[in-house]
């Protein structure tokens, strides 16, 4: 996959690469760009007065032109400025995925662009969301943090299985409608679909409840106070219809708080209600309260029961700093605590994010397992023992021990050799001749090899992903849904001509191309189409052509009248041609 990297992009590691594909700029039509250009008119025009300060200068930091969708290549070249850089990558991706690149500041954009038929919103991500919503906000230096730090905490929460299921459906919905001629039936059984997983997800999980705070800041975020709110989030800032609709009274404006993690959303609606924050530190200070909540910080046997319950490849951290990374599949626990973890499959073990030595998934491509905890009758932890303490208990080389950990667990063997931190602490005993029990129940025998016991009191952390990036092939990713191009036919072939004559009389490239003749065609031939009526009415009135001008708002006119459901969008873009609105650079 080739792309233009840069510093910022070089970070990121293979198995977030695996996402990024071309944006290929060529395969924008001429109707791509007058979608662009009309959406980009009105938002300037009506955000410049309802967005936060930093949306207009943010536009200009991150290169993005009101005329011309923007190209990947000359946004990096000025976003690598702030300290950010862009991808494409097809629609959705992983939830993990796309807050992990926002961690590398890295902003992801979905590089297709809605069709002309839903101009004002689509629930696909698109380069007008991406572009124009997320990009011009992360000029502003606080917001950027945020942005950054959510990204680094939210790529840690644990999934359920419901959740993937969840994505692959609304992947799948934003995908077909967004796509020319899918049948009502086929959008109405996906929308079904989501609608049944929704009220079938069970308690939400931390993944859930993140993406939660995600949309109702980042995506639908109002600033300010209840009464006197300004828009920052970027599903607001891309989308015409709503950016209007949620500064009336018809929205239910609610101090933004920790409440809004369990506020759910529906994607394929307009929102009833959102939250204000009072600046963009405080989404900070909220985010901050979140992550404590997260097993990510409590660890525990609820984080592990979490890990199991995810299915995925995650973490836990022992309070000795040792980290067991693979697909968690059983918990012992006593007391309300883990005393015993199982793996399944490839495992690894690592300190301070770095594998150690001898203890990747090669050794245990068939799973990790060890008892936890305290020594029964034995206050002193295994990690706080001294040399002379672990001697005095025979864990000690070529010692045979016999070691009872509370919740009836039996490890008995010889001692081989120990695995200690810089610091001194020891993080794994290896024994041979090893035996492992629970009450009468054998978890490993003598006949198995060397048994290495994972050394530590208590479970620290619990998250997803790997310790070790590289412990694991991480390119794995197959998408079980992508963006359905449609082959044009040749009437939609020759209608984006003509916006391409238009586009090019515009900015100079060709000024004899008779714009009467255009009109001419569209009426006889594309008689329901608005957008290239709206152009040639700016130009004429640009042009102070009064009388042609005339011609095309009787042709407007005509065309609002067979298709009402586009009369306002006629009627905004005609107003901001006659020069009634704010100007525009």
């Amino acid at each position: 996959m080739k792309y233009e990297s840069n510093p910022i992009l070089d970070r990121l590691p293979r198995h977030l690469r695996q996402y990024i594909k071309p944006q290929q700029y060529e395969q924008y039509s001429p109707i791509d760009q007058a979608v662009w250009r009309y959406v980009m008119r009105k938002n300037v025009d009506y955000l410049s007065r309802v967005a936060h300060p930093s949306y207009l200068p943010g536009l200009k930091k991150t290169g993005l032109s009101v005329n011309h969708i923007p190209n990947m290549y000359g946004m990096n070249r000025i976003l690598k400025e702030i300290g950010w850089a862009a991808v494409a990558v097809d629609g959705f991706i992983p939830p993990a995925a796309f807050m992990e690149f926002q961690a590398y500041n890295v902003l992801v954009i979905a590089s297709d662009i809605r069709q002309l038929d839903h101009i004002e919103y689509t629930p696909a991500p698109d380069i007008i969301h991406e572009g124009a919503g997320h990009a011009p906000i992360i000029a502003n230096p606080e917001y950027a943090e945020y942005l950054r730090r959510f990204g680094e905490i939210g790529c840690k929460a644990l999934s359920s299985a419901k959740d993937t299921e969840l994505y692959e459906a609304v992947r799948l919905l934003s995908i077909i409608k967004e796509a020319p001629g899918t049948p009502p039936a086929e959008i109405e059984a996906a929308e079904k679909a989501i609608a049944e997983l929704q009220e079938n997800m069970g308690p939400p999980s931390e993944m859930a409840l993140i993406r939660n705070l995600h949309w109702w800041t980042v995506e639908y975020g109002l600033i300010g106070t209840p009464e006197h709110p300004k828009i920052y989030g970027a599903g607001l800032l891309s989308s015409i219809g709503e950016s209007a609709w949620c500064m009336t009274d018809q929205v239910h404006k609610i101090p933004y708080s920790i409440k809004a993690a369990h506020t759910a959303f529906d994607i394929t609606k307009p929102q009833p209600q959102l939250f204000v924050t009072p600046d963009f530190a405080f989404l900070s200070q909220v985010l901050e309260e979140f992550a404590g909540t997260m097993a990510l910080r409590k660890g525990g046997l609820d984080g592990l029961q979490k890990l199991i319950g995810s299915n995925a490849l995650g973490t836990v951290e022992l309070s000795t700093g040792l980290q067991i990374s693979g697909t968690f599949r059983k918990a012992l626990s006593h007391e309300g605590k883990p005393v015993y973890l199982e793996t399944e499959g490839p495992t690894a073990l690592a300190y301070r994010q770095k594998e150690l030595i001898g203890h990747g998934s090669a050794r245990y491509a068939g799973g990790f397992a060890s008892p936890l905890g305290k020594l029964k009758g034995i206050n002193l932890a295994i990690e706080n023992m001294s040399p002379r303490d672990l001697k005095a208990y025979n864990i000690y080389e070529g010692e045979r021990v016999n070691l009872e950990f509370e919740g009836e667990l039996y490890v008995e063997g010889d001692v081989v050799t120990g695995t200690r931190n810089l610091q001194g602490k020891i993080l794994l005993i290896t024994l041979d001749n090893c035996e492992v029990r629970h009450r009468d129940d054998i978890l490993f025998h003598p006949g198995r090899g060397l048994y290495h016991l994972a050394v530590g009191e208590s479970i620290v952390s619990a998250f997803n992903g790997p310790a070790d990036l590289g412990s694991f092939d991480l390119v794995t990713h197959t998408p079980s849904s992508s963006t359905i191009h449609v082959e044009k036919d040749t009437e939609r072939l020759q209608l984006e001509q003509l916006y391409g004559q238009i586009r090019q009389f515009r900015e100079g490239k060709n000024t004899t191309i008779s714009r009467n003749k255009v009109l001419k065609e569209l009426q006889a031939h594309y008689p329901d189409d608005w957008l290239l009526a709206v152009e040639l009415y700016e130009l004429a009135s640009g042009a102070k052509d009064t009388g042609f001008a005339s011609e095309i708002a009787d042709h407007l006119d005509a065309v609002k009248q067979r298709r009402p459901e586009v009369g306002h969008l006629i009627d905004g873009g005609m107003a901001l041609a006659r020069g009634t609105g704010t100007k525009i650079a």
